[in-house]
């Protein structure tokens, strides 16, 4: 009671609602206090329980790496020829079309040979007259070599009888040039096949006038044939200087044949930035006909790379990279890399590694730097 009354002393005895509000400050506090130490309690379990990022891992190894690259193309004649008559004319007969085959000496088409039919018989006439007139001035010629020799005609008219005589065997001689140009040209009212092959294109219809060489058929010649690729520069630019290619056909992947690059265009097509390849196929198979499609496959020079899987490809600042685990403290960090090429399902890189390096092959897609990992079972 002493006690009582030494604290009443002070300001005298707490009133009832005082001492309410003291009790709930009182209760207040305690819970603040328990709250905190409960709190505080689940995020230590929680930072203890927190599992660390499981990812899977390869570790770096350069190797020889030579891709295959594949290509589709098609076939296409290795000669091509572009028919057409040495004469003008209208075209009176067609005999051939696309598609056919034709052997050599074929007659395709024929022109009208009214004009020229009449060149000849004038040709005729002229040889004829030039070769009466040469009789003629022969016989002069030696009646003249004659009388000179028995003194009854003067040197003058010798020399004017042999002069006729001189001029009448060049008019025969043109006569008859004249004639065989008149037969030539006759002939070339036929157009024939100058080998044997397949008409891939026909520009004329009987009744259609064309001009002296005017193409009329185009002809594939019969023989080894090319498989014509578009090829991007670069890869032409990696690519051995003579390399091994492998044609397949399309429709049929069990017809193959071994070829040879012949020709690379030295002009870059500016629209498909592509340079023409064409491959020779010596022997050709009889079931790659022309314009089949076909698949060119050749290997390229090996060159010291890293093969990883595609989902270990990430980016920094835009650029290719990979991520990389610390082999002591298991923390990540980004690695800039050079690709060398893509494959189906694979990146190869021949830059910015390091054999031995660990590289994150799968589940980096939420990493950050210096983040800690943990390597699942069998990912390295």
């Amino acid at each position: 009671m002493e006690g009582s009354a030494a604290l009443w002393s002070i300001g005298g005895p707490p009133s009832r609602a005082h001492r309410r509000e003291r009790h709930r400050l009182h209760i207040a506090a305690i819970g603040l206090v328990f709250a905190t130490l409960l709190l505080s309690g689940c995020q230590k379990q929680e930072q203890a329980e927190a599992p660390l990022l499981r990812v899977r891992a390869q570790t770096v190894a350069y190797a020889d790496f030579a891709p295959t690259f594949s290509l589709t193309g098609v076939v296409a004649a290795r000669t091509v020829d572009n028919l057409a008559f040495r004469v003008g004319g209208r075209v009176a007969e067609r005999m051939a079309d696309v598609g056919q085959h034709v052997g050599k000496d074929t007659v395709l088409a024929r022109l009208d040979p009214q004009t020229q039919q009449s060149d000849l018989v004038s040709a005729k006439a002229n040889l004829d007259a030039a070769q009466a007139q040469l009789r003629q001035s022969s016989a002069t010629f030696d009646r003249q070599k004659t009388l000179l020799a028995q003194g009854f005609t003067t040197r003058r008219d010798y020399d004017q009888a042999n002069q006729g005589l001189r001029t009448a065997e060049a008019s025969v001689q043109a006569a008859q040039s004249q004639l065989a140009v008149a037969q030539e040209n006759l002939s070339y009212t036929e157009l024939k096949a100058g080998a044997a092959g397949i008409i891939t294109a026909r520009d004329v219809e009987a009744g259609q006038v064309v001009q002296a060489a005017q193409t009329v058929f185009t002809l594939a010649e019969d023989g080894d044939r090319d498989a014509v690729f578009n090829v991007q520069e670069t890869l032409v630019a990696t690519t051995p200087a003579s390399p091994a290619v492998t044609i397949t056909l399309l429709s049929d992947p069990k017809v193959t044949a071994q070829g040879s690059v012949r020709e690379v265009s030295p002009v870059i097509d500016t629209s498909t930035a592509t340079v023409r390849v064409k491959v020779a196929i010596p022997g050709t198979p009889a079931a790659m006909p022309l314009g089949a499609a076909v698949a060119g496959s050749i290997r390229a020079a090996p060159r010291k790379a890293v093969v990883l899987p595609w989902q270990a490809l990430s980016a920094s600042d835009g650029k290719p990279a990979v991520w990389l685990i610390d082999p002591e403290t298991r923390r990540v960090s980004l690695a800039p890399v050079q690709i060398y090429t893509y494959d189906s399902h694979i990146v190869v890189i021949d830059r910015g590694l390091e054999d031995g390096q660990i590289a994150v092959t799968a589940g980096g897609q939420m990493l950050h730097p210096g983040q800690q990992v943990e390597i699942a079972e069998g990912g390295q």
